[in-house]
């Protein structure tokens, strides 16, 4: 399924052993929840769970890379590590210090479309979750010193370098924004930014930042687990309902691309395998046509009997590795296939050979067998997704901002039962070689040792 970071939806058999975690007769898939919203604009949803001693704060705020302004990217993930750094109230580390020494834990992550903190812990814990939560919305830019924002500003940088600049192949993630996206697009640079604009990035910058974006208005707080409703209602009401209601920013639409500004990147890696990634633009989550790709991608690629590692890796040994995915953005999402040749054979033979195969689909469209098989993977992965209470928390959230209401779990799942052989053949029809961005890695020459 499309959104944020998760793995693709499967079968309807576990429906059994969620039986308690699911509010639906047989083969369908909606969660329990109420849906309120406080006068200042935030949205409040509460998914009672017993079955465990455990609760779930789940806030999402509805800001990513996307709505960063020019010359300041990488400013909602830096934002992302600044809300670890202390109040006035809870200072320094004060915020992982309480919720640890009760037994919680908590995370976070960014996407160009969102960024989402969740709280995790014994179920007496909520009171205090929901405080900590509170405060950082209330109080965090009055706490915001250059201190903080020099430490967490080298933490993000250094971040890039290990997970871009100095990993395999990591480049390739650094220059795709901008080949497949013109410039000014939201999507148009990575999420982790760029050095010059973290650097030139100021407390003003920060304060302005979280004073645009983390305000009531942009945020849905899902309270899930073992609690009292009745009772939790009136917490968040006391911590949540005295924040003042700021105006959420317009956002003009934007159109969305067919081609990619540049068709072919040739880079060069400390790597010793070449490796192809091809990229193409596809639906918007949730937008017709989403949903197809998602299975193309699976019939494509996923597993040993999938078209691409059949062909390409167990009969003509030509690859080593080839995988697909559908990338999904509330704006465009992006088709993505990488293959690493096996040694002998060329990144042009590869990239051939997955041509051929694409338009092969393209013309004859999927065998029902495969269309079943990507089907049920799909739909029990999707599943899977929710057995943990996080994983509702955050399913909810996710929706509610990318589809209009935290209900729309059966309707996902209902894109991927309805699709049709005609619908993945359309969407293999999508992927012409001439809409086609194509990076490719070659290994760097080995320097030449010197005799002294």
């Amino acid at each position: 399924m499309s959104g944020t970071p998760h793995s693709k939806e499967r079968r309807v058999f576990l429906l059994a052993a969620m039986a308690p975690l699911l509010s639906a007769p047989a083969h369908a898939v909606e969660l329990t929840y109420e849906q309120y919203k406080l006068p200042n604009g935030l949205n409040v949803i509460l998914m009672p769970d017993p079955t465990l001693p455990q609760v779930v704060v789940n806030l999402w705020y509805g800001v990513g890379a996307k709505d960063e302004v020019e010359g300041r990217t990488g400013f909602a993930h830096l934002f992302e590590h600044l809300m670890f750094m202390g109040t006035t109230r809870l200072p320094g580390s004060g915020f992982d210090d309480l919720m640890e020494a009760s037994g919680g834990y908590n995370n976070a992550w960014t996407s160009e479309d969102a960024t989402d903190y969740y709280d995790v812990g014994p179920a007496n814990l909520v009171d205090t979750l929901l405080w900590m939560e509170a405060d950082r919305m209330e109080g965090l830019s009055r706490a915001m010193t250059q201190e903080k924002l020099d430490l967490q500003r080298d933490v993000v940088r250094n971040e890039r370098r290990q997970s871009y600049e100095d990993a395999p192949y990591g480049e390739i993630w650094l220059v795709l924004p901008e080949a497949m996206y013109p410039a000014g697009h939201p999507y148009a640079h990575t999420v982790i930014g760029s050095h010059e604009d973290l650097q030139a990035a100021t407390v003003d910058d920060v304060v302005g930042f979280f004073n645009t974006w983390y305000v009531p208005g942009n945020a849905s707080l899902v309270v899930a687990g073992d609690f009292d409703p009745a009772a939790v209602k009136v917490t968040i009401e006391r911590l949540f309902g005295g924040l003042a209601a700021r105006p959420v920013p317009e956002r003009q639409p934007v159109p969305a691309p067919s081609a990619p500004v540049t068709s072919l990147i040739e880079l060069t890696d400390q790597v010793r395998q070449p490796k192809s990634v091809m990229a193409w633009h596809s639906p918007a989550m949730y937008a017709s046509g989403d949903a197809e790709m998602d299975l193309l991608a699976d019939i494509l690629a996923d597993g040993r009997s999938s078209r691409l590692y059949r062909s390409l890796v167990h009969e003509s040994g030509l690859a080593v590795e080839v995988s697909a995915g559908q990338m999904s953005q509330r704006l465009s999402s992006l088709f993505i296939i990488e293959v690493t040749p096996a040694e002998g054979h060329t990144l042009a033979e590869v990239e051939e050979a997955i041509a051929k195969e694409i338009a092969r689909l393209a013309a004859e469209g999927p065998t029902d067998a495969e269309l079943e098989r990507v089907k049920n993977q799909l739909e029990m992965s999707f599943l899977e997704r929710q057995e943990s209470l996080q994983g509702r928390a955050s399913s909810l959230n996710s929706y509610y901002f990318n589809a209009g209401t935290p209900g729309y779990m059966q309707a996902d799942l209902d894109r991927y039962r309805q699709a049709t052989k005609d619908g993945v053949k359309q969407a293999a029809a999508r992927l012409s070689v001439d809409t086609r961005c194509l990076v490719r890695v070659t290994p760097a020459p080995v320097a030449e040792e010197t005799t002294p």
